[in-house]
C-alpha cells in the first residue's frame, strides 16, 4: 500500500515517469491456479501497480520468470548471480556440486552449475501441506561432495534444512545454502542454527530480523545495492542493461 500511494502521489505531482524498484517482489509464489478457486496473487499485484500509474518495474530473482508476462510495461528482471558467483568462486570449494531443493529450481541450479563448472544434484520433495515438507530424496552423486543448495528465497527454512540433513546422511562433506531473498519467517532462524548447514548466503533484498535472540552466526549477507544502482543509472541514461540479465 505504501508503494501504491507513493506511485499515486508522484503521478498527481506530474511525474514524467514512475519506476518502482522492488528488490523482493511480494506474492510472487502465487503465480498460477494450482487448485480451483484460488487467486493469482502475482498477477493481482501487477494489476495494482499498473492501475496506480507505474511505468516500469525493477526487481531481482523472481520466483518464476513468467511473472514478467503479467505486466504490460517493461520489467527489468535482474539476477543476483553477479553478486553470488564471485563470492562462491573466492571460497575455492573443492568437489563442489550445485543442488536444486526441488524440481522447480532445476533451471536455476543448472545455470549456476554450468558457470561454476561443477555437477548438479536435484532434490525431489513431496509436501504434506503448505510450508510442510513430507519426504525428500536426491538425484545425483552426493558422496564426498561439498554441496551448494540454490533457491530464490528461504521462508520457514523447512525445505533447505531437510535437504541439507538428507544430503549429509547420503555422504556429503558439507552443505551450504544460497538464496536471494531471506524471508526467514517463523522458526527459520532456529531451524538454520540447529541444522547441519555450514553457511547460508543471502542478499539484502529483505533485512534480517532485528531480534537479539535470533541466531545469525551461519548467515552471510551480500549487498545488491551496486547491482541496482548500475541498472538504475543505465535506465536513466537510456543505456543497454543486457549485461545485468545474464545468469
Amino acid at each position: 500500500m505504501e508503494l501504491l500511494l507513493m506511485i499515486d502521489a508522484a503521478r498527481r505531482a506530474s511525474a514524467h515517469k514512475v519506476i518502482a524498484v522492488i528488490p523482493y517482489f511480494g506474492w510472487a509464489r502465487q503465480d498460477r491456479k494450482d487448485r480451483p478457486r484460488v487467486s493469482i496473487g502475482a498477477k493481482m499485484v501487477a494489476n495494482l501497480l499498473a492501475a496506480a500509474g507505474c511505468d516500469r518495474v525493477m526487481t531481482v530473482d523472481l520466483h518464476a520468470d513468467q511473472i514478467q508476462g503479467f505486466f504490460d510495461f517493461p520489467v527489468d528482471h535482474i539476477y543476483a548471480s553477479s553478486v553470488f558467483l564471485p563470492y562462491v568462486r573466492n571460497l575455492k570449494i573443492e568437489n563442489l556440486s550445485v543442488a536444486a531443493p526441488d524440481m522447480g529450481g532445476a533451471k536455476r541450479a543448472n545455470a549456476y552449475a554450468r558457470l561454476l563448472e561443477c555437477p548438479m544434484i536435484i532434490c525431489h520433495k513431496s509436501r504434506e501441506k503448505a510450508n510442510v515438507v513430507g519426504s525428500m530424496t536426491a538425484i545425483g552423486d552426493v558422496e564426498g561432495r561439498n554441496v551448494l543448495i540454490l533457491d530464490d528465497m528461504i521462508d520457514t527454512a523447512g525445505t533447505i534444512t531437510k535437504a541439507a540433513d538428507m544430503l549429509m546422511e547420503r555422504g556429503a562433506q558439507s552443505v551450504r545454502v544460497m538464496a536471494t531473498h531471506p524471508v526467514l519467517s517463523g522458526p527459520a532462524y532456529d531451524r538454520i542454527a540447529r541444522s547441519s548447514i555450514k553457511e547460508v548466503i543471502v542478499s539484502d533484498t529483505i533485512p534480517l530480523r532485528n531480534d537479539p535472540n535470533a541466531d545469525v552466526s551461519k548467515i552471510k549477507v551480500l549487498s545488491v545495492a551496486e547491482l541496482f544502482a548500475d541498472v538504475i543509472q543505465k535506465v536513466y541514461h537510456y543505456q543497454s542493461i543486457s549485461d545485468s540479465f545474464v545468469m
